[in-house]
């Protein structure tokens, strides 16, 4: 993924206005943060916690409220007489805030700002500079997550392949995500995961053992021929006679 200090090249003066001011996951404002910390510090030792405490209330009684997108409400807006907030500037601070520390696509994004009643056409405008800019690449998302959930939860091509569907990620882009994984490396990581699950099954009869891990690797998304065939190695190399176990579907 583009580091995040692309998004300069897009709009400098915005890009950090909207890191300053939706840099927390809670729409709270770091600089408030911050005086609220000096305040507390400036209060005399000798007046006690009541008077912090009195003085944090009065603070945020003050404060604007904020809603989830960062931004000031509506209502408080009203009530100050300001316009309301421009769709454009709404739409890149929700994004930002939503790519910082984990990579999105597009489609989630598109999502997002339309729970938030974004317009299309502004949506489409700012998702679409994201991408010129890098901060949004399905492509490289999806390799990404192929090499992390195959590595780390050990899933097939076809099970990948259904979660990148799910976040909306174009299908050609998936079928070459998923071919960074050959048949080869499918077996070998589902040789792994019977062998981490192998010891839990000793003390079962054959045939549930069978049914057990070969149904394991099918949630994980690994073909049928395949899940058999690695199991019944794994049993036969710990003693198990396989040569009468079904083919029957598990």
């Amino acid at each position: 993924m583009t580091r995040r200090t692309d998004w300069a090249e897009y709009d400098a003066g915005s890009a950090g206005t909207d890191a300053d001011a939706y840099g927390t996951d809670d729409g709270t404002l770091g600089a408030a943060d911050g005086a609220y910390g000096a305040g507390s510090a400036a209060v005399p030792s000798g007046e006690g916690g009541a008077r912090r405490r009195g003085g944090r209330r009065r603070r945020r009684e003050r404060a604007e409220p904020f809603a989830e997108d960062g931004g000031a409400t509506s209502s408080s807006r009203a009530e100050k007489g300001e316009p309301p907030r421009d769709p454009v500037e709404q739409a890149r601070a929700i994004c930002l805030r939503l790519l910082t520390g984990t990579p999105r696509t597009r489609k989630q994004l598109g999502d997002a700002l339309r729970k938030r009643e974004i317009p299309d056409e502004v949506a489409e405008e700012v998702l679409s500079r994201f991408e010129e800019v890098g901060l949004i690449n399905d492509s490289a998302f999806a390799d990404a997550w192929v090499e992390s959930r195959h590595h780390g939860r050990g899933l097939a091509r076809r099970a990948l392949a259904r979660e990148l569907r799910t976040k909306g990620v174009d299908s050609t882009l998936i079928d070459a995500a998923v071919s960074q994984l050959d048949s080869e490396q499918e077996e070998e990581t589902a040789r792994e995961l019977v062998a981490r699950k192998l010891r839990a099954t000793r003390g079962l009869d054959r045939d549930k053992r069978l049914r057990r891990l070969a149904g394991m690797l099918a949630r994980k998304g690994y073909p049928e021929g395949m899940a058999l065939r690695v199991v019944r190695q794994a049993l036969e190399e710990e003693g198990e006679d396989t040569d009468f176990l079904g083919d029957e579907s598990f």
